[in-house]
């Protein structure tokens, strides 16, 4: 199954294994969708990561984070923004907060895929990949 996008993809995998509850999910490897999952565990909101081998191609096998039980979910949202058929662009000064501050807007710049607020410090915009909070 090919998809037309996917960080889509991968964002709606994590999301449903978040609600279903599982412990891990696994996701076909990207650059893109490794920089991704590394802000994902340096946020806090997923455990680890690792790579997996599976047959001819790898995947990426995220664990999943949760409460002192399974009822806390550490996700509660996760919204890709920027999609194929529309992109979203902010320039350095419109950089989106989420939640006031509480969650984290993942954003592809020219010096690679960082937080909002690490593009902030960097004094650099461009395309809003996805919120998290």
């Amino acid at each position: 199954m090919t998809t037309n996008d996917p960080i889509a993809d991968m964002l709606t995998r994590i999301r449903n294994a978040n609600t279903a509850k599982h412990d891990t999910v696994d996701v076909p490897v990207s650059k893109m969708k490794l920089a991704i999952a590394d802000i994902l565990v340096d946020e806090g909101y997923v455990e680890k990561y690792d790579l997996v081998d599976n047959g001819n191609f790898k995947d990426i096998r995220i664990t999943l984070k949760y409460g002192k039980d399974k009822n806390d979910k550490i996700i509660a949202g996760l919204k890709r923004i920027s999609k194929p058929g529309l992109r979203v662009y902010a320039s350095r000064e419109e950089l989106p907060k989420v939640l006031g501050g509480l969650g984290i807007a993942i954003i592809s710049t020219n010096k690679g895929v960082m937080t909002d607020k690490k593009a902030r410090e960097l004094n650099v915009g461009g395309e809003v990949l996805a919120f998290v909070w």
